[in-house]
């Protein structure tokens, strides 16, 4: 590990991964990273459920990170393993849930997880809290999770900081009714197709897991995002139909709420979330830091040399959690503990 004593540059695309769809599918498929030593446990939920949930054990005293994945992410996601080893290596715990049916084994419950799922966020972080309560801790969440995340934030308010400390969400979805039209048009459908083929098949599972609690048919046929949250995702989570969950879990509207220092990184050029959907500074609270590249793709930022290194974003997270209180917390701001990683 080594300390970062200069300011951390803003996220620059190299010459060779500038498109935004270049810098999403890289980052997601190819991009070099550790797999972190995960020890797993499996939480019993307060309904009857489970999830599975992986862990970085880190010095004593030190700060927990809690990482929350994105759509059909886990824990072996790219994204999330760079932002656990860069944790890990400044001696951090780290907490990453795995969302449930995204661990790898199909959860109990007629439901999976959804966008606006506060109460689990919720009771995740009591956990941590009751398992690190004398330490500083941090969340973070990238894209669905982002959202979830920042969702809980602004239902919190003060109280949050009861919980955690600092946060930060990346790639984030703010309005989803923007979000699943955008993936409808042109060359972003075949990021729906791909969402489309890990969820329909868990979509058959909870079918027979609970037969009639949805129509299996139109889920099996669904080729936009809209089709499938109106036949599937909306009534197994008790919403009417696909508008009605979008706009009750859209993280956008809470954002004026939100009490703790939190952190927004979004590419300008996300081919996921249009730029119109990005909220401006009257959106958000004054606890609010943005920053805005203008490239990145989705949760991309990729860097560097071929093959490339997911070094930015854990980099610029580390150094909004670690400034000292009343520093400023704008996107130059330095990083106490940088991590040197090895692709």
């Amino acid at each position: 590990m080594a300390l970062f004593m200069t300011p951390l540059p803003a996220f620059r695309a190299p010459w060779w991964l500038m498109h935004r769809h270049a810098q999403t599918l890289y980052g997601a498929l190819a991009a070099p990273t550790h797999n972190p030593p995960w020890i797993r446990e499996r939480w019993p939920t307060p309904d009857g459920d489970f999830i599975d949930v992986d862990l970085l054990q880190g010095q004593p005293q030190a700060p927990l990170l809690t990482l929350f994945h994105g759509l059909e992410g886990s824990t072996r996601s790219r994204y999330l393993r760079a932002l656990a080893c860069a944790a890990s290596a400044c001696g951090w715990h780290v907490l990453a849930p795995n969302f449930r049916s995204c661990s790898g084994e199909m959860n109990l419950k007629a439901r999976i997880y959804h966008a606006g799922d506060s109460e689990e966020i919720h009771w995740i972080l009591t956990r941590g809290r009751d398992r690190h309560p004398a330490v500083p801790r941090f969340a973070a969440g990238v894209s669905l999770g982002g959202n979830m995340l920042l969702k809980w934030l602004g239902e919190q308010g003060p109280a949050a900081s009861m919980l955690v400390h600092r946060t930060a969400a990346i790639g984030t979805p703010f309005d989803l009714r923007a979000v699943a039209e955008h993936l409808s048009r042109g060359f972003n459908r075949v990021y729906t197709r791909h969402f489309l083929s890990t969820l329909k098949p868990k979509a058959l599972a909870k079918a027979r897991q609970f037969p009639g609690q949805f129509d299996l048919n139109g889920t099996l046929r669904a080729r936009t995002m809209q089709e499938f949250d109106d036949h599937f995702m909306a009534p197994i989570h008790g919403f009417a139909d696909a508008h009605d969950y979008w706009a009750r879990c859209s993280s956008g509207p809470w954002l004026p709420r939100i009490d703790v220092p939190t952190l927004l990184v979004n590419a300008l050029d996300d081919p996921f979330v249009p730029h119109e959907a990005l909220p401006g500074p009257a959106a958000c609270s004054p606890a609010i830091v943005t920053d805005f590249p203008e490239r990145g793709g989705h949760v991309g930022f990729v860097s560097g040399r071929f093959p490339g290194q997911l070094h930015w974003m854990p980099a610029r997270l580390m150094a909004f959690f670690t400034a000292p209180e009343g520093a400023s917390l704008e996107p130059s701001y330095r990083s106490e503990c940088q991590p040197e990683i090895a692709p």
